[in-house]
């Protein structure tokens, strides 16, 4: 299961279904859990756990340190979850002292070629990044959001749950659930009804998804006004109150 040309530090814990192929290179505090095949020469270095039957490929960078000069060699993680599949050179970084110390990635993810996740990112479940598709520091992403290629994310920033970004989408804001963005830098485009459709959302949920989003958006309501009428709609379709909710804890404000 292991190759014999790949380096593998002693102070690293593979479990015994663990695949390694040739010229990998896998340091100390890295532990690795059956099922999870690692091609060859890729780099994997610790404080770094990842989980079960995970495809990192080759030439993919996973634990490194940060890319943050503020970063002085402080001890930080990065966890990795269950069934991801991490293409060729992906980059994963680290957390740092400032930011919680830790990187996650969640579970199911699809992560193509040349994406890469800076430090104390924390990105959900069943996510596709498309190839170079980017994230700052501190980027939260919710479960099922959508990255094109080469889309790009600001620090700090938040992407929902459902979203969809376009090809070379440059997010400066947090982009709300279920709502497609586009551009440079990016404005609303509507609502991910092709992706809620995949998901298998009623169509009456969809459609009170489009209620909120022309509320928010095109009534000329001020944010707090929208907020109140959205509050109505939220009252019988959950994934509104979800829509609602995130925007009122934004941090950075939400794409407009």
């Amino acid at each position: 299961m292991i190759h014999p040309r790949a380096v593998i530090h002693p102070a690293a814990e593979l479990a015994s279904e663990v695949e390694v192929g040739p010229y990998a290179v896998i340091g100390p505090d890295v532990e690795i859990e059956n099922g999870t095949w690692i091609g060859p020469h890729a780099v994997i270095q610790g404080p770094t756990r990842i989980g079960c039957n995970n495809r990192i490929f080759q030439f993919a960078s996973i634990g490194d340190i940060p890319q943050d000069k503020k970063f002085r060699g402080e001890r930080s993680w990065l966890e990795i979850g269950v069934g991801n599949t991490i293409r060729e050179y992906v980059s994963i970084n680290r957390g740092t002292e400032v930011g919680g110390g830790i990187t996650r990635v969640g579970n199911d993810n699809w992560i193509m070629a040349y994406c890469h996740i800076a430090h104390d990112c924390r990105v959900g479940n069943a996510t596709v990044f498309a190839n170079n598709a980017s994230l700052a520091g501190h980027v939260v992403v919710d479960d099922y959001s959508i990255l094109s290629g080469f889309s790009l994310v600001h620090q700090f920033s938040r992407l929902g749950q459902h979203c969809f970004l376009a090809f070379g989408a440059h997010i400066d804001r947090d982009v709300p659930p279920y709502v497609m963005a586009a551009g440079q830098r990016a404005t609303p485009r509507g609502i991910n009804v092709n992706g809620l459709q995949r998901h298998g959302f009623a169509k009456g949920t969809v459609q009170a998804l489009k209620r909120a989003y022309k509320t928010l958006y095109s009534s000329g309501l001020r944010l707090d006004e929208a907020l109140a009428a959205l509050d109505e709609i939220g009252c019988e379709v959950p994934e509104v109150a979800t829509f609602s909710a995130f925007i009122r804890g934004s941090q950075r404000g939400i794409i407009r």
